[in-house]
This record gives C-alpha cells, structure tokens and sequence, in this order.
C-alpha cells in the first residue's frame, strides 16, 4: 500500500509542476501583451572598426593639407569611442576635439552651425564642462539618425578642422546610410 501511495504522490507533485510552469508561462505571454512598445528602446551604434576608419581619415585629410591635428569619434552619448592623434599634433588637441564633438551631441547640429545659432549664450556654454562651441566638430549619422561625432583640433582655424571631419565622414557615407 505504501508503494501505490508514494506513486500517487510522485504523480500528484508532478501534476503540480505541470500547473505552475503552465501558469508562468501564461503570465508571462499575458505580461508581454500589456507591455509597453517604449519600455525597450533600441538604437543604432556606430561600430568601433568604422568609426576608427573616419578619425584616421580625419588626420590623413589634414595632415595632406599641412595641418597636424587629432580626431576624436564620440557615440551618442558623448563618451570617446575612437581618439587619434597625429604625430606631431599637439597633446591638448584631444581634449578640444572631443569638446567640439561633444557640443554636436549637445545640439545635434555642427558645431559651426551650433556657434552661428547660438552666439548669444556661447561664452557660457564654453564654461560647461566638456563642451566647447567652436567650429571642427560635425554630425555621423546614419539614415537621417545621429549616431556619433567627429571633432578635429589642431589646423590653423576651426573652418579648417571642420573641412577635414566633414571630408572623413562624407567618405564613409555609402557605409553609415544603411537603415
């Protein structure tokens, strides 16, 4: 008797499981229904291979024109991803560029662009921490999405900066336009 008893246990707590992992699985599949669309939000990323390939372009683009420069490739969010210095590009030429493309990420536009709109509050933003608004810094966007910057430093005048990052991004445009 204590055998059939110990089966009917055995099959009893089996049963039991079966409920439960039944009743998980429905409320999970019943959580997912009512989950919000914007409780996950996915975005586009520069990869590192690319964006190494654009701050390299920007130094050879300047270097070919005279100018020893540094680029700096920062993601979405403003942190550096990629950061190049020439050789004979000054040190302080890092921390500049990665203002200036900071500032793109701050405004979404170039940083020339940012300058011109915004001169009536630029010596302030140049007291914020890590931005500076000062032309050589310009948008990577992939589709239509802002997806990163380039900021350049060290040519003699930011029209010059910005001329070699624009000529690195416009380069990789075939590779960044993809949806």
């Amino acid at each position: 008797m204590s055998v059939s008893l110990n089966k009917q246990e055995k099959c009893l707590r089996r049963f039991r499981w079966q409920i439960l992992i039944a009743m998980v699985g429905v409320a999970s599949v019943m959580g997912a229904a009512f989950a919000d669309p914007g409780d996950v939000v996915t975005v586009k990323r520069l990869g590192m291979p690319l964006a190494a390939k654009i701050a390299e372009k920007a130094v050879e683009v300047c270097q070919g024109r005279g100018y020893n420069v540094s680029a700096v490739v920062v993601d979405r969010a403003g942190d550096p991803q990629v950061v190049m210095r020439g050789t004979q590009a000054n040190r302080f030429t890092i921390q500049i560029a990665t203002d200036k493309a900071r500032s793109v990420i701050l405004s979404g536009v170039d940083s020339s662009v940012f300058r011109r709109n915004r001169e009536d509050i630029r010596m302030e933003m140049d007291h914020v921490d890590g931005i500076l608004v000062l032309d050589g810094g310009v948008r990577i966007d992939s589709a239509g999405t802002l997806i990163g910057a380039l900021g350049v430093s060290g040519a003699p005048g930011g029209d010059k900066d910005e001329a070699c990052a624009r000529a690195a991004v416009e380069a990789y445009v075939g590779r960044l336009d993809l949806p």
